[in-house]
């Protein structure tokens, strides 16, 4: 342990310094006619390294087996492999979970938690983030849940199991399929409703001083669609002639959307407006009764009929928002942010909204081909350091879920039990736990220094300070140690361990170990600065297990691992 603590303290000041600052395989011979085919070439360095960097992005981390696996059948197979997966539900194991508590199976549980069902949803995103084999969805749900927020610092979201796991399989279950019915499905989800209060929005009332609620009105808009600004399609501002930004919506635009999105309740059997108890696994109910039916004027002068039923009104509105031209190059952006790089180029911008919009003969608002576009763009996969602002700060939560994942965490019962609070202390992420609607950190944050100097943004440095720093490291601390892989080792529930095995076999011959754990954590981008140090570090370890676990350690807490190229 000496080596990992003694290095703690200089390499996290270098990973905060450094972070601040900026394939080919083989044929054979024909042969004759008779002859067998030549047996397929195994992958290259190249080829494994652009696999590694493709599970970086596309995944919450992959073993070095499954690089191989995507290295030597192609990245676009493997992306149409995984779009064919089933969707790896967190209900169901939310499902599986009450099944357990009604057979008196978390006697433990209940006798440490009271009531154990608010961590469910917990167990659940857990679960299937280490355990999932549809891996390119559980990311791209990520990646939505950090656009489309909802948060458990809602009490009513916390305590209930499924407001949240439902919520989250909503996303995953649109993740492949179109944005305008992942925009419909997330506004009429209770879960939405409740975080953004147009659950039970009733029509004016003028004699009595009450109006809509425009939260969500306000939030559809500036953060789910279409910003606060037009832009071209390149993702810049548009400019009027005086040279400043055109604003997308006024106050009367919220106010028209907010009637729209009146009579939404919860569903269900005996459903009634007012005074229901909360049924999260439905969406919500339209009552007309409780609909503002008069006609309203939405964006770009669309008017609604008077007296048409009220889903039609939203559906209208859903449309109305989903064909503006916003649309593409503003979630396009994100979804880059959250994926690829921090700063991606117009070009590179454009391409994806081009995508989006359908317009190489494709649908609008297809995710598939949004993905497609935003992980194979040429961009994404020039060589690294091609473009000294290419790339992003690794979120600390998917720098702990790659950690778990490229090292086979897993308990013997196969139930990966982890709640996730000790992280998120460590952390300040967890999710579905962010603190507002904007997230953990915005996409355009800024932080002072070089990257600000630069007009660069650096979003996930807005939850990045020493504690942070230092916390991240903690935990692969913790994990590498077989502490605390999981943090809830209560029967019936198991410790999760690593499996260090297959590196275990390289140890003695430290190049070859380096070599492997740089093409499974860096994708060969280690630095020969960085290799270098922990070259001196290894052979004073003797005890191999040991040797693997500080090798590991010490490429996690470099700036070379922090950085996602």
């Amino acid at each position: 342990m000496f080596c990992k603590r003694l290095l703690t303290a200089s390499l996290m000041l270098s990973c905060l310094l450094a972070v601040g600052c900026g394939g080919g395989g083989g044929g054979g011979d024909g042969g004759g006619a008779d002859a067998l085919p030549p047996a397929p070439q195994p992958p290259g360095p190249e080829q494994l390294d652009s696999a590694s960097r493709l599970t970086a992005r596309g995944t919450l981390g992959m073993p070095f087996a499954d690089i191989e696996a995507i290295a030597a059948t192609g990245e676009e197979a493997w992306l149409e492999r995984q779009f064919a997966l089933p969707v790896g539900s967190h209900q169901a194991v939310v499902d599986e979970l009450q099944g357990r508590l009604a057979a008196g199976e978390l006697v433990e549980l209940e006798r440490q938690f009271g009531d154990p069902r608010f961590l469910f949803r917990r167990l659940a995103w857990w679960q299937q983030a280490i355990t999932a084999p549809d891996v390119l969805r559980q990311r791209i749900a990520l990646a939505l849940s950090e656009i489309l927020v909802v948060s458990d610092r809602v009490d009513d979201l916390a305590a209930d199991p499924y407001a949240l796991s439902n919520y989250y399989d909503t996303l995953l279950e649109h993740a492949f399929g179109n944005y305008r019915d992942l925009l419909r499905a997330v506004t009429l989800h209770p879960a939405m409703g409740i975080y953004l209060s147009h659950i039970n929005n009733a029509p004016a009332d003028p004699q009595n001083n009450t109006y809509p609620d425009e939260n969500y009105a306000r939030e559809v808009m500036q953060l789910f669609t279409i910003g606060l600004f037009e832009l071209n399609p390149d993702g810049s501002e548009k400019l009027d002639a005086a040279g400043d930004p055109v604003p997308t919506y006024d106050s009367d635009d919220i106010r028209e959307f907010a009637r729209v999105f009146t009579g939404l309740s919860f569903d269900g059997p005996n459903a009634r407006f007012w005074g229901r108890e909360p049924e999260f696994r439905r969406p919500m109910r339209m009552f007309d009764a409780y609909h503002d039916s008069a006609e309203k004027v939405l964006l770009n002068g669309v008017t609604l009929p008077a007296g048409q039923g009220g889903l039609q009104d939203v559906d209208a509105a859903i449309d109305n928002l989903f064909h503006h031209p916003n649309v593409g190059p503003f979630i396009g952006r994100q979804l880059i942010q959250r994926l690829v790089t921090s700063n991606p180029s117009p070009a590179y911008v454009a391409r994806v909204a081009a995508a989006f919009n359908g317009d190489e003969g494709g649908s609008r608002g297809d995710m598939r081909a949004l993905i497609r576009a935003i992980l194979l763009d040429p961009e994404a996969r020039a060589a690294p350091g091609t473009d000294p602002e290419f790339g992003k700060l690794r979120e600390p939560l998917l720098r702990v879920t790659a950690l778990l994942r490229q090292f086979h965490a897993a308990s013997p019962d196969g139930f990966y039990a982890n709640t996730g609070y000790y992280l998120e202390e460590l952390l300040l992420q967890h999710p579905l736990s962010s603190p507002s609607v904007f997230n953990f950190f915005l996409p355009a944050h800024s932080p002072v220094g070089e990257i600000a100097d630069a007009g660069l943004v650096a979003p996930e440095f807005q939850i990045t300070n020493s504690n942070t720093v230092v916390g991240v490291s903690n935990v692969a601390d913790l994990v590498l140690l077989g502490e605390v892989v999981n943090d809830l080792d209560i029967p019936p529930f198991q410790g999760a361990t690593l499996d260090l095995g297959e590196y275990l076999a390289l140890a003695e011959d430290i190049g070859q170990l380096l070599d492997r754990l740089d093409r499974v954590m860096t994708y060969g981008t280690l630095q020969p600065a960085t290799r270098e140090v922990i070259e001196q570090i290894l052979p004073q370890i003797d005890d191999l297990a040991f040797r693997v676990q500080a090798a590991i350690y010490l490429i996690f807490v470099s700036p070379d691992y922090a950085v996602q190229l």
